[in-house]
């Protein structure tokens, strides 16, 4: 049965602030908490430039939109289906002890590159690198060595995104017509070569995107760590009644955007969204939306971004 809005916001707004709210995911203050200091912090308050995107690209509008938890959680699934993407994180990375700080460490650098100035990106983007530079090893599954830094392994996760941006903001908008999503593809190609790839390797189009992920599909595969990756991500452990609530919305979102191959891989039933449920969903990202809003310095960091874009508009007038 549908919740409305109102309801949703009584009951995510009535946990208890004092479990564990700077670190813990399982509380609707850490979800909130995490995401809305990584986006304040973010975003620059006097640019130099509009960065690699700018404010009339389609980047920014589709970054706008309510669908980022869901794309965020998509993407993840989907990349660790790649055995060696996922022996890197699961080798290397402390997401276990804190998935939070994880995910926040994450969006700090999308909206950092997606919005700060051309320094800026390029300064997040040399600590990211120089990360990669010690994410090396042998993938027990397959026997095979990896490299954060590989351009195969970053071309994987960067069309992971892509895609997963696609296809959410196609179920839970903002709407794009099929140019805008080519227009959106390409752009992305600067956010590619940011982090490492050689120029011309990350696909332009949307077609290009999808010929892509149809070669790789043969190497996919459920490892040991992918599956209890997506154990957590699908169904978090003692999360509080409020967020259990939200999460859930998110997971029907992320279930309904999968392409059908992920799921098969996973063992999972593909789950068709009809209008209604998407809609429902839509309304629980708004939810999200608004309380993250609510926390420091969220409110300016949006009016900063509006204010670029408005300039950008009436300088196209």
């Amino acid at each position: 049965m549908a919740v409305s809005v109102d309801q949703r916001r009584q009951a995510v707004t009535a946990s208890d602030p004092g479990a564990g709210a700077a670190t813990e995911i399982g509380t609707m203050e850490g979800l909130i908490e995490r995401s809305a200091a990584a986006f304040a912090a973010g975003v620059p308050g006097s640019p130099a430039d509009d960065g690699y995107f700018g404010p009339a690209s389609v980047t920014w509008r589709l970054s706008a939109g309510l669908a980022g938890p869901v794309s965020g959680l998509r993407a993840l699934l989907v990349q660790a289906l790649h055995p060696l993407a996922m022996a890197g994180v699961d080798q290397h990375s402390d997401w276990r002890a804190d998935p939070a700080a994880r995910y926040a460490s994450t969006l700090k650098y999308l909206v950092v590159t997606t919005y700060g100035d051309k320094a800026a990106a390029d300064k997040a983007a040399r600590v990211v690198r120089k990360i990669h530079e010690r994410v090396r090893g042998t993938d027990t599954l397959t026997g095979k060595p990896y490299a954060a830094g590989d351009p195969d392994l970053l071309l994987w996760v960067h069309a992971v995104e892509v895609d997963s941006v696609l296809a959410t903001t196609r179920l839970f908008g903002p709407e794009a017509t099929p140019a805008e999503e080519d227009t959106y593809v390409a752009e992305m190609t600067a956010a590619a070569e940011l982090i490492g790839m050689p120029e011309g390797l990350a696909p332009a189009s949307v077609a290009e995107l999808g010929a892509y992920l149809e070669r790789v599909r043969p190497e996919l595969r459920v490892s040991p760590a992918a599956a209890e990756a997506a154990a957590y991500l699908v169904d978090p452990p003692d999360l509080d009644e409020s967020v259990a609530e939200l999460w859930g919305e998110f997971r029907d979102g992320v279930l309904g955007s999968l392409p059908g191959w992920a799921a098969e891989l996973y063992g999972w039933e593909p789950l068709e969204l009809s209008a209604e449920r998407r809609e429902e969903i839509r309304q629980a990202l708004g939810v999200f939306d608004a309380l993250t809003l609510g926390e420091p310095g969220v409110l300016e960091a949006r009016q900063r971004l509006e204010l670029r874009v408005r300039s950008a508009r009436a300088a196209r007038a």
